[in-house]
């Protein structure tokens, strides 16, 4: 009596007291351009409960732009905050009883946050994402955040780039409301998200401006509710299987290395094996069919009218299990289902863009726990590269050397302390990565780190370095002037030192401590787990 009290006083109906009660938990603000639409998604979100016999509730969780985040102190804070948000739908789902659960999300961190959420408390759940960001126009020539902002940094510095210009883009790349165009991570989720079958088809690449995107909002309002009557719940939708169709869409996309934190740490909460050997594995028998920018040159909206997430399914339909998805339609029913690939933008399987699938796992003495690199976004050329090392301890002085021009031909950068632990909070390069495209060193240059690596990264730019420097691993032993050897093809990252050597170089050097002691960003270090099993907490 006292619980329905309290909840009459919120203006509920007596009628909606003998429905399921759908939390929709939004992360709706307005400093993220891919979030700043939701309020007319949850509209239609609530309208489908309504229509379907539910009672919707709104709920706030929170959101970090990495693009925002990006190249300062605040970037700590990215990778933690998908911990929070897994608990704060765990807590609020759980202390109100949701029979369901509707997540609308978007951004890099906030989608797999929301999804380890509702497979603890494992009530039906359906994952609505916001949609990407169309590109932007200038003389004729679309544009994109990563190259026409962040990589023209280096080229403004440079001094290839006219002031005039550099506002111009500033105020064009950026379009529209909606997760930035290219296959970075947020669009990356996304696509993986529809993939294991948490999303309705097309819902990954249906733009956020699209009208296309409040059906599918309805309609995903609508099936929660049928999902509670059937009690399909997110734990029968996430399996290995459902995982490992994830990871070969990700392989034939060419996607963020930041989904293999991401899907294991989801794996971790369904409490099911998946390991770097699958993406490995995997990642050797999928072929790459996708030249998404920022290493192709389509964007999601040319992804979306090609045919979206069924199609790049049906395209690999020998190697996808036929499971289960919240739509009500198996992967293969919905495969059935596709009327259009266009195949230019979508490769055949036995014509793709290259053999092996986007990501590749690397080993070696500089990376016994496995380390990570994007091999579609490494030109040919340096997919096997040897090169003298220049050590920084945070990404800050990287990036600093980098402008100054210090950063020459024939070196490895290496970027250390800025793991899970040691940043903590395993920073994204983007910007020194960046920074080295915009210079045109990005065929001369290599880049290792224990941190971690946007979605819009390319060039030989390997990371996850694992164990981290922090932990005791090589990396913490490096100098300036060592020789370290790049083999991607091989999948191999070593350094050039003898056994005696290294026991030398431990016994002489201090490692430095995490670079926070206090606060959520001193617990998350002391509670961080390693890159190489998805930097979850003990």
């Amino acid at each position: 009596m006292p619980n329905r009290a309290l909840l009459y006083a919120t203006g509920l109906h007596r009628s909606h007291m003998d429905r399921p009660f759908i939390g929709i938990a939004s992360s709706f603000t307005d400093i993220i351009p891919g979030h700043t639409h939701m309020r007319t998604l949850e509209r239609s979100i609530e309208r489908g409960i309504e229509n379907a016999g539910g009672t919707p509730f709104i709920f706030g969780v929170p959101g970090i732009c990495d693009g925002i985040a990006m190249g300062h102190k605040g970037m700590q804070n990215s990778l933690p905050s998908r911990e929070l948000i897994a608990d704060i739908v765990e807590c609020v789902a759980g202390a109100n009883a949701f029979d369901g659960l509707v997540l609308l999300t978007n951004c890099d961190k906030i989608t797999p946050g929301m999804i380890m959420g509702s497979l603890r408390v494992n009530v039906p759940s359906v994952v609505v994402t916001a949609g990407p960001m169309l590109t932007g126009r200038h003389n004729k020539r679309r544009l994109n955040l990563i190259t026409d902002t962040f990589e023209a940094v280096g080229k403004f510095k440079a001094g290839d780039m006219a002031e005039s210009e550099r506002l111009i883009l500033e105020a064009e790349a950026c379009p529209t409301c909606g997760s930035c165009q290219g296959m970075y991570t947020a669009n990356t989720m996304a696509c993986l998200t529809e993939a294991m079958g948490l999303s309705l088809p097309m819902c990954a690449t249906a733009m956020a401006v699209l009208s296309a995107k409040q059906r599918i909002a309805y309609e995903s309002g609508q099936r929660v509710v049928g999902l509670v009557k059937q009690q399909v719940r997110p734990r029968d939708i996430v399996t290995v299987k459902a995982l490992e169709n994830a990871v070969r869409v990700d392989m034939a996309l060419g996607g963020s290395s930041n989904t293999v934190l991401h899907l294991m740490a989801i794996a971790h909460e369904a409490g099911v094996p998946l390991t770097l050997e699958h993406f490995d594995r995997l990642s050797r028998t999928t072929p790459h069919l996708c030249s998404m920018n920022p290493a192709g040159k389509w964007y999601m909206e040319d992804l979306h009218y090609a045919g979206g997430i069924p199609a790049v399914m049906r395209m690999l339909a020998k190697d996808i299990h036929d499971l289960p998805t919240v739509s009500g339609v198996s992967t293969a029913g919905i495969m059935r289902a596709v009327k259009l690939v266009d195949p230019e933008v979508i490769k055949p399987a036995n014509a793709p863009e290259h053999a092996q699938g986007g990501i590749a796992v690397l080993y070696g003495n500089l990376a016994p726990d496995g380390a990570i690199v994007k091999q579609s976004a490494v030109e040919p050329e340096m997919l096997r590269f040897s090169g003298s090392a220049s050590v920084f301890n945070s990404e800050e002085d990287a990036m600093a050397a980098i402008l100054a021009g210090k950063i020459r031909k024939g070196m490895v950068v290496v970027i250390r302390y800025e793991g899970p632990a040691g940043g903590p909070g395993m920073r994204e390069m983007l910007s020194p990565t960046s920074a080295i495209v915009g210079l045109g060193l990005h065929k001369h240059v290599a880049l290792i780190t224990d941190g971690r690596f946007s979605g819009g990264t390319r060039g030989p730019c390997i990371g996850h370095i694992s164990p981290e420097a922090a932990a005791g691993g090589l990396i913490a032993y490096i100098r300036n002037g060592d020789i370290i050897d790049i083999d991607i093809p091989a999948k191999r990252v070593q350094v050039r030192l003898t056994k005696a050597e290294i026991q030398l170089r431990r016994k002489k050097t201090r490692l430095l401590p995490p670079k926070a002691a206090s606060g959520y960003l001193g617990r998350y270090a002391r509670m961080v787990t390693s890159a190489s099993t998805g930097a979850v907490f003990q």
